[in-house]
Order: structure tokens, then C-alpha cells, then sequence
């Protein structure tokens, strides 16, 4: 497999200039898609413009001075994905992955105490032994809990040492909402209706904005309002 790809066909969602170079560094497989999240090598280069090349790149990640989610990166292909914490101690600087207004991925400075916990999507959940059960979220992270409290769609705030749920905001009328995908990926809404279709078509959330879009597109970011710091409006 390739260990580049050609810009021109790099997903919409990454804020690159395509016709600046023929190739980019084309990430290693991971917990998020292509379209949601962009190789580390790229995020320090291109994005935050720490170093010039691929080689520093390189340089600054085998120094284990780039931590996602509070552990070192090994793998300087490794995708940072939404609602991903990059932290580089050296800087003093933490970032979360978010996407502007205009559905390109960014990198939104947080204070340190942000830089502890991040929002996780409920994907799936399972039965395990034992009768607990095994929440699989967005971030391929799984968490085991007791008792059945959560909803696939609802989002939790989890911190990264130990794993434990600080905040749990459900996907239901009222909640602060991103579009992570579709046409309208970018935009914050806020939710007015979760509409069930029966059948094998996805569910429909209604927005109060008027628009809509499926189930696997929203992702919730607050109860009423969004309990993330969000990228500054552009002009």
C-alpha cells in the first residue's frame, strides 16, 4: 500500500492546498475515516506549522513530544481524528479537532483543563460476558459499564485517565449539535426533532434551523448550548 496519495484526491474535508504539491503523506488505518481526521504529519506541518517538512515531522514524533488523547504518538501516519486532544507539552499547547463552519477540519486551541476529557459518540453497544454492558464509541474506544443508561447517538464526556463519564448529553430535542458529514458537515445546530423510520432507511434528525439530515451525521455537543470551545467564525 501506497504511503502517499495524490492531493487532488484528498477528501474535502481537509483544508489543504491542493495544487501547492503533487503528493500527501496518506495516513495509517485507524479508529477514524479518512474523511474525519488527517495524519499526524500533516496536522504538525501543514496545520499548526511547528516544523517545515516531513522529516522534522518525523523528528518531533519519535521524540514523543505529541501526545492524542493524553498518550505519545508512535506512528507519525497516525490519523488525529474529531474531538481528538493533540497536546504538545513542549508548547505548552492543546488542541481539539473540530471542523469550521465550512466543514474543513481545524485545530481549536483549549485551555489545559479542556485537555483532560473529550466528547465520545455512542456507535454501537453489546452485551459482554458477565451481562455488562460495552458501549463502542466514535474513537474506537470501548467502555464497560453495569448498567444499560445510554442511547446509541448520545454523546459522553469521558475523561482520559480511567475512562470515567464526567457528562452524558443525550441525542434528543433541544441538544446543541455538529454536523460531522453531508452536505451541511460543519454547521451547529440545534436539534428540534429525532424522527424514527421504520424500516432499514437511517433515522432523521430535524434541526429548528429547518434543515435535516441522518442519525449518523449529528454529532451532540451539548445539552442546550456546546460545552466545547468551537472554532471562530470566518469571514
Amino acid at each position: 500500500m501506497s504511503d502517499h496519495m495524490k492531493r487532488i484526491a484528498i477528501p474535502r474535508s481537509w483544508p489543504l492546498n491542493k495544487k501547492a504539491h503533487v503528493f500527501t503523506t496518506k495516513q495509517s488505518a485507524g479508529a477514524h475515516s479518512l474523511e474525519t481526521s488527517m495524519p499526524v504529519i500533516t496536522v504538525l506541518r501543514d496545520i499548526l506549522g511547528v516544523c517545515d517538512t516531513a522529516k522534522e515531522a518525523k523528528r518531533i514524533v519519535g521524540n514523543r513530544d505529541v501526545f492524542v488523547d493524553g498518550k505519545a504518538v508512535k506512528n507519525p501516519k497516525a490519523p488525529v481524528g474529531l474531538m481528538d486532544v493533540l497536546s504538545i507539552p513542549k508548547l505548552d499547547a492543546d488542541y481539539r479537532v473540530l471542523l469550521t463552519p465550512r466543514g474543513k477540519l481545524t485545530l481549536v486551541k483549549i485551555e489545559k483543563d479542556e485537555a483532560s476529557w473529550k466528547l465520545c459518540r455512542i456507535e454501537d453497544k453489546t452485551v459482554v460476558k458477565g451481562g455488562k454492558i460495552q458501549l463502542n464509541l466514535h474513537d474506537g474506544r470501548n467502555i464497560l459499564l453495569d448498567k444499560n443508561d445510554y442511547k446509541t447517538g448520545d454523546v459522553l464526556k469521558v475523561a482520559f485517565d480511567g475512562q470515567k463519564i464526567l457528562e452524558a448529553y443525550p441525542l434528543a430535542a433541544g441538544a446543541a449539535a455538529l454536523v460531522s458529514s453531508g452536505n451541511h458537515a460543519g454547521l451547529v445546530e440545534t436539534v428540534e426533532e429525532y424522527e424514527v423510520i421504520k424500516g432499514s432507511a437511517e433515522n432523521v434528525i430535524k434541526f429548528k434551523s429547518g434543515t435535516e439530515t441522518v442519525k449518523s451525521n449529528v454529532f451532540v455537543i451539548g445539552a442546550a448550548a456546546p460545552a466545547i470551545k468551537m472554532p471562530e467564525a470566518e469571514n
